[in-house]
């Protein structure tokens, strides 16, 4: 079966079985007062658009608990399918490169490896330029020197707004000239959580030069540096400190959330926080949307039982016990097995470690053998490109998973990598 460190899933003896299914049993037998109501309507039946009011409040409850100051209100959330689906429908809903209206996509790198092609279904096909991530922050100079670059081009054509608005529209979508993709806490692949000084600056940008912020707030509470046994203090998000200085109705960033990294991953329930009910409603109304409701009706309304029976605090923390356990035996490996010099980032939280040989290592041929001769199955760096925009972060680094692996296989796969380093590099 070999050793597996590119799967980002949880192992599947952690998942929450029993919890999940007092929660199942609960919301289908136990007694319930919301069936008739529109906004919530029946578990088994379709959706309301923006998803189940009582879930959503249980959502911004939840909020208040672990963000404090957030400020989220179940108005300013819309209920997804998971954070890949909300990727997709964000950026179906607000913006329009197809005419060039929307001039760029920036994506921090390295990225999350399948996100380059939901942006390229919505058509950003050759405008994806990439950004690179810097230790708690990105490189700015490089961001507005591409902002300023794409803002000197021929201007946009007003009249292109029709395209992508319904004739029957009560109003007009919000559409963006620019959007940014980002992880701002234990980012995938890199590790690196963004300081506040970072998210303002982004911010600041966005509204600069009307560009949506779209965060991938999957990993936040997945802390491993805190106190284990109660949820741990966690950054505002990007939304949340917009929410508190915002300069336009709509705003300038959108949380896309999920529950697949902190309950689990086949639930596909997630969720998409903005700074008020506007751009949120906006994203609930897609065709799609409309056609058949929310998409996760009867499991987002069991992720509501979850938080409200109180069960959740219970399953992230088993997580983060058992994720700082195989966090802490990672690095103890890598600095036992690996070469001197090498780099790592991400033992604080999340599931994915970012490792870069030093100079003089060619990490393509060192993986190849790892996954032809010992089946150990390591995620090369050339996967986490910007496609038209690479960086070549194959030669050197890797991504790493927490999630998968035991403790055991964890050390028996980095001891085998520095075994075949040594056997490719025996001068070193």
């Amino acid at each position: 079966m070999g050793i597996n460190f590119f799967k980002g899933h949880p192992t599947e003896s952690l998942l929450p079985s029993k919890a999940i299914t007092e929660a199942v049993t609960k919301l289908l037998t136990g007694p319930r007062d919301f069936d008739l109501d529109p906004e919530d309507r029946h578990p088994l039946s379709y959706g309301s658009d923006q998803g189940s009011l009582w879930v959503r409040t249980e959502i911004a409850r939840f909020h208040s608990k672990v963000f404090k100051d957030a400020g989220t209100e179940p108005s300013h959330i819309n209920l997804t399918g998971g954070a890949s689906y909300g990727i997709m429908n964000i950026l179906a809903q607000t913006t329009l490169p197809h005419t060039g209206y929307t001039k760029q996509a920036f994506i921090i790198s390295p990225t999350y490896f399948l996100i380059n092609e939901t942006f390229i279904d919505a058509g950003f096909g050759g405008k994806l330029t990439a950004i690179d991530e810097l230790e708690g922050t990105i490189d700015f100079a490089l961001l507005e020197t591409k902002l300023k670059h794409f803002s000197s081009g021929p201007g946009s054509d007003e009249d292109d707004l029709d395209l992508i608005n319904a004739p029957n529209a009560a109003t007009k979508k919000k559409i963006y000239k620019f959007v940014l993709y980002c992880i701002p806490s234990f980012s995938n692949p890199g590790g690196e959580t963004y300081d506040l000084a970072t998210r303002s600056k982004l911010i600041d940008l966005a509204r600069e030069y009307d560009m949506l912020i779209i965060t991938d707030d999957v990993y936040d509470l997945l802390d491993y540096t805190q106190p284990l046994d109660k949820l741990p203090v966690v950054l505002p998000r990007l939304t949340h400190l917009d929410r508190i200085t915002a300069t336009s109705d709509y705003g300038n960033t959108v949380s896309n959330s999920t529950f697949s990294k902190l309950i689990a991953p086949g639930l596909r329930v997630g969720y998409q926080e903005s700074i008020n009910d506007k751009l949120v409603f906006q994203l609930c109304q897609g065709g799609a949307n409309v056609s058949g409701g929310s998409p996760s009706q009867l499991n987002s309304m069991i992720v509501g039982t979850i938080l409200k029976e109180g069960l959740i605090d219970g399953i992230i923390n088993g997580f983060r016990r058992q994720y700082a356990q195989r966090a802490k035996h990672l690095h103890s490996a890598i600095t036992k097995y690996l070469p001197r010099d090498t780099t790592a980032f991400g033992f604080d939280g999340g599931y994915f470690t970012w490792v870069t040989l030093p100079q003089g290592y060619d990490s393509r041929r060192i993986v190849k053998k790892l996954k032809e001769e010992y089946d150990v199955l390591l995620a090369g760096g050339e996967n986490f490109e910007v496609v038209g925009d690479k960086r070549d972060w194959g030669s050197r680094s890797v991504r790493l998973s927490i999630s998968y692996l035991s403790v055991a296989e964890i050390d028996q796969g980095v001891e085998t990598w520095g075994k075949v380093i040594d056997e490719l590099y025996p001068q070193k």
